[in-house]
């Protein structure tokens, strides 16, 4: 603002000032509406196709692009356009679950635990309205041996994330460690995998016993909590 009000005192440099300024913002905006447009639709595609089926091209056509080199311009390689999908909710997860967890606070039991992990992404999909495609991409990433590996590593560096497996270990402290990790993986594709199929549903309007997010987040709690509790018949 300094530079611009001193340049706006020297005769015959006002205009030229305020026209490069406005270019320089306009060339912004589009920039990040471009991005925005790019995620979107890479979002949905991944989402309905699976990440390695849909090409950087297929995402710049699907995103009204004319130039199919536009993924690569805005975000580069493919890997690097999942990862910005993936940091782009999970930063609104992230918020979530820090409430949560300050809410928690240090809470011995198992349902309050599982109730952070689960309300943290059924809250984000109802932020989000329907239709959605957030669970559907997650779904897809996590079974994409390409992509799984950047999901979790991003996920697991939050720090909410690992007071809430601390929570749920202290909660089982006669399940063996190997069993800890195992249902670990079983409660993450539980819970990724049916708000995937969930998400589907209410975009396609099917009927289902639970009608809204809030009412899925309740069942799937109870279905993790059951998960954890189970007994173990038998020991790696």
């Amino acid at each position: 603002m300094t530079v611009l009000k001193q340049s706006l005192d020297l005769p015959g440099v006002t205009g030229f000032t305020v026209r490069v300024t406005t270019a320089r913002t306009v060339r912004a905006d589009r920039a990040t509406s471009t991005q925005e447009a790019i995620l979107k639709a890479a979002e949905r595609l991944y989402a309905e196709h699976g990440v390695y089926a849909v090409s950087n091209r297929q995402v710049s056509e699907a995103a009204g692009q004319g130039n199919n080199a536009a993924v690569g311009y805005h975000f580069g390689t493919k890997t690097d356009l999942v990862r910005a999908i993936e940091q782009k909710h999970r930063s609104s997860i992230e918020l979530l679950l820090e409430r949560m967890v300050a809410d928690t606070g240090d809470s011995a039991e198992l349902r309050d635990w599982i109730r952070c992990l689960v309300c943290s992404l059924t809250e984000h999909l109802a932020q989000l309205g329907n239709p959605t495609w957030y669970a559907r991409f997650a779904a897809q990433a996590l079974a994409d041996p390409a992509y799984q590996k950047i999901v979790v590593k991003d996920a697991l560096a939050s720090p909410a994330l690992v007071r809430v497996v601390d929570g749920i270990t202290r909660c089982l402290p006669e399940l063996p460690m190997a069993v800890v990790v195992e249902r670990n993986i079983m409660a993450r594709n539980l819970l990724v995998h049916t708000c995937a199929d969930v998400e589907r549903a209410f975009a396609d309007g099917a009927a289902l016993p639970r009608t809204n997010w809030a009412a899925v987040g309740s069942g799937l709690i109870d279905a993790i909590v059951g998960l954890w509790q189970a007994p173990v018949t038998e020991l790696p």
